[in-house]
């Protein structure tokens, strides 16, 4: 079993749409365990090790590596096909208010996002699973803490996670031993570590997905899959074909040594040696059919290359398309029994989408200025973030906004880009000629860049539905967005910026542009951070919830949903850990289904 290219004839114990966090998880997790899969990704084949561009500096680039329509992250970022917009598959907004706009990003290949995301690694805390209950806004999660502690260990221990346990309140650690060394910090990190103190922000490593020494294939296998030899033993020889990191690329670009984690890097591999899995690509899920018992059957492709359909049959389908191309797979559903769409007999597909708020602003430090020539490129990302530090005064009601956000930011010697040297006059004046390549080397990796990451609280006007007229190139009706930031978020975007405007000032330095006075200037586009999850939410009352706590639809006993269209909240931790933890989780209990016949 391994890459197809043509639809097979065979039936499958599950098929798995999506290939990303969500279908690399749930399908290494079947396929270690014995169960046949057959995984269908909308976008090409694409093997890191190949094709990413390691040593490749940005002035080798077109535009010294700059951003493009069809490269919006920049020449060399991993992304191959996709983006904000796609050709032939569209998307609309139901409002020409460019407030209420919601911009959908998605990637066309094999692993998606995991390929270029970066790579942040936090975990939910308790109050994360249980926001109603703190301030009576959102919904519960029908799950707890507790209920995911034991997979986040796992996933981290599988996929390689740097960090360090720090006890803060609903910032969780990890279990003893997990966790790999974190790097160390860069000049700038220091500098705002110690006069970010001053203020009372706690400046501490950041967990990153990526490996800054070699797994420990020796012991690991045994702890994640306990009494399964053959798994064990093609995890440990997985493990050790990935080598640590070397600190010399970013990785938005890729590895090609496997550091950092990547669906087609470190889940897929292991997975396809198994010889239970099967690899579809270059084929849209059109939808998912049902049998006349109102079981999932299987599913209906279209092949992106001929537009040629096909039918592909399975006991279990897994939708992992991620969240908001789930939900439309779902809607496109319709039949006699599901009129609304698939397990929709609540209402809520595609209501209460959530993305991250954020917020940023960038200043120069002089105290970074002519720094003695060294390599920090350091781990592609960060180091080190703010996690959130207010939990007790929101509590208590003395912030005028009710979920908080983290920080992270970026400052270095990184690899010089277009933008890099550009833009001096506001420090200098103006100079040009050997003045210039003095005032070059005096500034260089002297400024910081804050970035907010916060939790938005899910709202009745957050929502996708199908288009009525438009459709994309193979007649798949498309998605429309109505979207709007609530006054909680724009409070937030608010305290953000003068928190940033304080550490610049704190440490030294200067802003050429004041924080906005206008929140709703600031806060970046709905979509724009790519963190979309909701939109099929979990509960424990079918007539509320589109699926249990593992992510079965109520509707249809053998349907999953895997990805993040399940999450009822959208911390303001980077969902793709959860995602993966609820995923393993989710598979444990199908694979207990299966064994018991019930599906």
């Amino acid at each position: 079993m391994a890459f197809l290219t043509s639809h097979p004839q065979s039936t499958y114990d599950v098929i798995v749409v999506g290939s990303g966090a969500a279908g690399g998880q749930t399908a290494y997790t079947l396929t270690m365990e014995g169960a046949k899969v057959l995984m269908v990704e909308a976008g090409r084949n694409y093997d890191p090790m190949a094709e990413t561009p390691m040593f490749q500096p940005n002035g080798y680039a077109p535009l010294r590596g700059a951003g493009t329509p069809d490269k919006p992250l920049g020449f060399y970022d991993s992304t191959v096909d996709g983006g904000w917009d796609v050709p032939g598959e569209p998307f609309t907004n139901a409002s020409t208010d460019p407030k209420r706009q919601f911009t959908w990003w998605r990637a066309r290949m094999l692993g998606g996002r995991t390929n270029h995301w970066g790579r942040i690694s936090l975990r939910n805390g308790p109050y994360d699973f249980k926001p109603y209950s703190r301030d009576g806004l959102g919904f519960d999660w029908p799950i707890s803490y507790e209920d995911v502690a034991p997979y986040y260990d796992k996933v981290e221990m599988l996929v390689g996670v740097y960090g360090s346990h720090e006890g803060l309140e609903n910032t969780p650690d990890s279990s003893p031993g997990v966790l790999l060394p974190p790097p160390a910090m860069r000049a700038g990190e220091r500098v705002a570590q110690r006069r970010a103190r001053e203020l009372g922000l706690p400046v501490v490593p950041i967990h990153r997905a990526v490996l800054s020494v070699r797994q420990d294939a020796e012991n690991l296998p045994a702890k994640l899959h306990p009494g399964n030899p053959k798994a064990q033993r093609i995890l440990a020889q997985a493990m050790r074909e990935r080598a640590a990191c070397f600190w010399a690329t970013e990785c938005g670009r890729g590895c090609s040594i496997k550091a950092n984690y990547q669906s087609p890097t470190v889940h897929l591999p292991p997975a396809l040696a198994t010889g239970n899995l099967d690899i579809l690509t270059d084929s849209m899920v059109r939808e998912v059919t049902v049998d006349g018992r109102g079981r999932a059957s299987g599913v209906l492709t279209i092949n992106r290359k001929t537009g040629a359909e096909g039918r592909i049959s399975a006991k279990v389908v897994v939708l992992a398309a991620s969240s908001c191309e789930t939900v439309r797979i779902l809607l496109n559903s319709k039949s006699s029994r599901f009129p609304r769409g698939l397990a929709n007999s609540s209402g809520v597909v595609g209501k209460y989408i959530m993305d991250t708020v954020a917020a940023g602003l960038s200043g120069q430090i002089p105290l970074l200025e002519n720094l003695p020539a060294h390599n920090e490129d350091g781990a592609g990302g960060n180091h080190v973030y703010v996690p959130w530090w207010l939990y007790r005064q929101q509590q208590a009601g003395k912030l005028p906004f009710p979920r908080g956000y983290h920080i992270e930011f970026g400052t270095g010697r990184q690899m010089p880009g277009m933008g890099t040297f550009s833009g001096l006059e506001w420090l200098n004046g103006g100079t040009y000629g050997r003045r210039f390549k003095e005032d070059a080397r005096r500034y260089y990796g002297s400024f910081i860049g804050f970035g907010g990451r916060g939790e938005m609280v899910p709202n009745e006007d957050c929502y996708c539905e199908l288009d009525p007229s438009v459709k994309d190139r193979w007649g798949i009706p498309v998605l429309r967005f109505h979207w709007k930031w609530s006054d909680h978020e724009l409070r937030q975007v608010a305290h953000q910026q003068r928190t940033f405007a304080d550490l610049i000032e704190a440490m030294g330095g200067k802003m050429r542009v004041p924080p906005a006075a206008d929140p709703r200037t600031a806060i970046r586009p709905g979509g724009n951070v790519k963190h979309e999850v909701g939109g099929a939410r979990m509960g424990s009352d079918p007539r509320t919830s589109v699926t249990n706590g593992f992510g079965q639809t109520w509707d249809v006993k053998n349907l999953f949903l895997t990805d993040a269209a399940p999450f009822c909240s959208n911390a303001d931790k980077n969902p793709t850990l959860t995602i993966m933890a609820l995923a393993w989780r989710a598979s444990d209990y199908l694979l207990e289904e299966l064994r018991r016949g019930n599906l």
